[in-house]
């Protein structure tokens, strides 16, 4: 049990457009009070996170944990889709802080996957799940993000990376059109470009080349809805090539690491278009790994629906370090 003194502790997931808080009971992980804010309403993160504090009324709690959406690689953090910037160690030091503990949003999230509940993951494919093995997470949101975790005996160890941004591996004619189009534009053409909403909006623009289409440009909620509506056959085509991709990509994420925890896909976009996966190549192309198909055969596929998986994993991270 963690100590009754630091029994509640403030987490953070900070994207490139919101920016959610809660407090959390660190004996049960129970969140509450939970609030979004638009980032864009705060000059700092700072701010906004003083602003949580004394809106809630919870200045006493001295413990933080945020989860960002950037690589954190020592004490300077600089957003990558939003213009905060800041030291670790000032804004522990200005808001008076017991514990401010700042981690990548996958590395969160990766840390979320043994706390989240059975009712908050569809499995879909064959495979079981041994928590005892390695496990890998990937989202679609804003960007791309791609994590591992590792059980130890002392607890997780999670293992942060940008494998978004890897080369994407074009493997039909459709996909080598694909990778023309987005290397014109974009040059690298990195999974991100694809498996992302701004990757959907490309995708959108590439088939519609592809299919010699001459149609104006679609939001990636857009592309979405008309894809599960039907109205849209070029809709229902882009999110048909982003769950093949993506489970090409899951596939090599469970190579990498023999991740038989399982492989889970969260981000935003993901479970919205949900009714659309069971159809789709995901797991088909997951499992095509050649001399490995059988080996991936095994490995189980979840997609997370839990609302605030980013939240959880930073309770768990927080707790597991507070306990030493």
């Amino acid at each position: 049990m963690v100590n009754v003194q630091i029994r509640f502790a403030i987490v953070a997931d900070i994207g490139g457009t919101n920016a959610r808080f809660s407090r959390v009971d660190l004996d049960t992980l129970a969140l509450d009070k939970v609030v979004v804010y638009p980032c864009a309403d705060f000059a700092t993160l700072s701010l906004a996170l003083q602003y949580y504090r004394e809106q809630q009324e919870l200045t006493d709690i001295a413990h933080v944990a945020v989860a960002i959406a950037c690589p954190v690689t020592g004490d300077f953090v600089k957003m990558t889709n939003f213009h905060w910037e800041f030291s670790i160690a000032q804004i522990k030091a200005e808001l008076g802080l017991a514990e401010f503990v700042v981690l990548n949003d996958f590395t969160a999230v990766a840390m979320s996957l043994p706390a989240i509940r059975d009712a908050e993951l569809v499995k879909t494919g064959a495979g079981e799940r041994d928590l005892t093995k390695p496990m890998a997470v990937l989202g679609a949101g804003t960007g791309l993000g791609v994590a591992h975790l590792i059980p130890t005996a002392q607890g997780y160890i999670p293992l942060p990376g940008e494998g978004g941004h890897t080369d994407w591996t074009a493997q039909n004619e459709q996909e080598w059109f694909i990778q023309r189009y987005l290397a014109a534009h974009y040059g690298h053409v990195s999974p991100e470009r694809l498996l992302s909403g701004p990757g959907l909006e490309s995708l959108y623009l590439a088939l519609a080349a592809y299919q010699q289409l001459d149609v104006p440009a679609k939001t990636a909620a857009e592309i979405g809805q008309h894809a599960l509506d039907g109205s849209c056959g070029l809709s229902q085509a882009v999110v048909a090539q982003f769950f093949a991709s993506l489970g090409s990509l899951a596939g090599d994420l469970a190579l990498t690491l023999s991740t038989f925890g399982g492989v889970y896909v969260a981000g935003g976009i993901t479970p919205k278009l949900l009714p659309l996966l069971e159809q789709s190549e995901f797991r088909s192309r997951f499992e095509a790994k050649g001399r490995f198909a059988a080996f991936n055969r095994q490995i189980a596929t979840y997609i997370v629906t839990a609302e605030q998986p980013g939240l959880l994993g930073c309770a768990v991270y927080l707790k597991q370090k507070l306990a030493g």
